[in-house]
């Protein structure tokens, strides 16, 4: 039975049965091949545009924190040094692991995260003189 939306194809009638049935096979066959892939095709595409989409989520992403960022340090800014929240000593010390990743300096590091450039000095001289569980321990009364 002939596609309903495609021309009739006429086989010739002098040919055997088997040879009709074998050409109608072989076209079958290779419609399927094609549809198959025209499917991975598809979806090749669509990983593409799965992909991109991903991409342009965590964009948006990491737009909306830095934006968090920025309104959160103005309103710290508005304060002045020694009237911010001191870091703990915990963060003291992920602070300086962070200026070591970033290779940034005394003054970097500072302006960054809100502090003095002598706080980060006293941390790191700290850090330097006595270890990383100097910083991290609380002080005794």
């Amino acid at each position: 039975m002939p596609p309903s939306n495609g021309p009739a194809i006429r086989l010739p009638k002098q040919w055997s049965r088997h040879v009709r049935s074998a050409i109608v096979h072989a076209v079958s066959m290779a419609s399927v091949a094609f549809i198959a892939t025209l499917a991975r095709a598809e979806n090749r595409f669509n990983d593409r545009i799965r992909v991109q989409a991903e991409h342009e989520r965590r964009e948006r992403e990491v737009a909306l924190l830095i934006e968090e960022l920025r309104s959160k340090d103005a309103r710290m800014e508005r304060l002045a040094a020694q009237r911010r929240p001191h870091y703990p000593p915990i963060e003291r010390l992920a602070i300086l692991e962070l200026r070591a990743a970033r290779s940034w300096s005394l003054a970097q590091t500072a302006r960054r995260l809100l502090v003095t450039p002598l706080s980060v000095a006293t941390w790191t001289n700290r850090l330097d003189d006595e270890g990383p569980d100097a910083l991290v321990q609380l002080g005794s009364p």
